[in-house]
């Protein structure tokens, strides 16, 4: 089972350390290759912490997907995570705030990764507010649906059901959100590039939402591409928004673009693999809260993006990864005794 689920994951890493050995040979000699393979465990094990709670919202949308759709999503899901949102989507995000062409940031990263690394870093403002809307609106729409009959924290859930029942209340509350960060913790000359990069996280969400809605569950075998494509859609979209706060954080390790993106690439696929291996191990039925405590992780996530729009805060990497991973392991302990107690009232009722 192991080496089905993660023997591609193992794969790509070493094809990766070999390259990352390599380029650092060929940089500066044995040492500087040496410590490079070290950075890019470092950085792989970075990304797995900071993104376990979104390989359980991955499954919890991959579990519905077709066998074909899930082996893209590790596949084609792979390459896109790597080069596309982990190499390129960073690139295109500095082209437009630092107002360069594509081909001079892609310079600047391969050539003069010290700049781009602050080029990136000013981008940082934009990162937050999209990459936070757009996990703030996926948290909400999780806790507060009406139609969610098993509760975590009960009364807090039940409350948040309970507003859930008001149409579009969330995007209501993330909008009110991103007005009221940018406008009190938001320096005045990046205010309106925060809001214009919130709302289109948000709206991303939305559009994917609605989608996504389009396709009735009990149709599915006639429309099983088009829903596969959107649900592949969707989870590029919310592994963008988690990678993001990632390769920034990256740059707290090295200023190396190609040690960050065999490092990252690591994380991406190591993740997906868990993802599917959650999927086929049916670990969220068996852990009923756990897809709880990975959302609680993602709207923490959120929060600390939101945050970070202010540029005195800074947030530790190892803080946020420790946060989701907390409350995954609290929701696993919830899961476990949960069960124990339904089995023990089930053994003490009269046959």
């Amino acid at each position: 089972m192991i080496q089905r689920e993660f023997g591609f994951a193992f794969g790509v890493t070493i094809v990766a350390l070999i390259l990352t050995f390599w380029y650092g040979f060929n940089t500066g000699g044995l040492a500087v290759a040496l410590n490079f393979l070290v950075i890019a465990v470092v950085l792989g094990v970075m990304e797995v912490s900071l993104s376990f709670d979104n390989a359980v919202v991955n499954a919890s949308v991959l579990k519905n997907m077709t066998e074909k759709w899930q082996r893209r999503f590790l596949v084609w899901g792979i390459l896109i995570a790597v080069v596309g949102m982990r190499l390129v989507f960073p690139i295109a995000i500095v082209a437009i705030t630092a107002g360069l062409g594509f081909g001079e940031v892609a310079s600047l990263a391969l050539n003069d990764s010290t700049r781009y690394g602050e080029y990136l870093e000013q981008a940082e403002v934009v990162i937050s507010a999209f990459g936070g809307i757009f996990l703030l609106m996926v948290a909400l729409n999780y806790l507060m649906d009406p139609e969610k009959d098993e509760h975590w924290l009960a009364g807090f859930e039940r409350r948040l059901a309970g507003l859930g029942k008001l149409d579009t209340i969330q995007a209501l509350i993330a909008g009110v959100v991103l007005l009221s960060i940018t406008h009190f913790f938001v320096a005045p000359a990046e205010q309106l590039a925060a809001v214009t990069a919130g709302m289109v996280g948000l709206l991303i969400y939305l559009a994917m939402n609605a989608i996504g809605g389009l396709f009735d569950p009990n149709d599915m075998a006639a429309k099983a591409g088009a829903a596969g494509l959107t649900a592949f859609l969707y989870l590029e979209v919310l592994d963008a928004s988690f990678s993001l706060d990632g390769v920034i954080g990256a740059f707290a390790v090295t200023k190396e673009i190609v040690i960050i993106s065999a490092g990252l690439a690591i994380g991406a696929v190591f993740v997906r693999s868990l993802t599917l291996f959650l999927v086929h191990q049916g670990t969220l039925a068996q852990y009923r809260f756990l897809e709880h405590g990975a959302h609680y992780g993602i709207l923490a996530l959120a929060v600390i993006m939101l945050a970070s729009t202010n540029r005195n805060v800074h947030i530790p990497e190892l803080v946020t990864g420790l946060i989701g991973v907390a409350f995954i392991g609290a929701s696993i302990w919830s899961s476990v005794r949960a069960n124990r107690r339904e089995l023990a009232e089930g053994k003490s009722q009269p046959n």
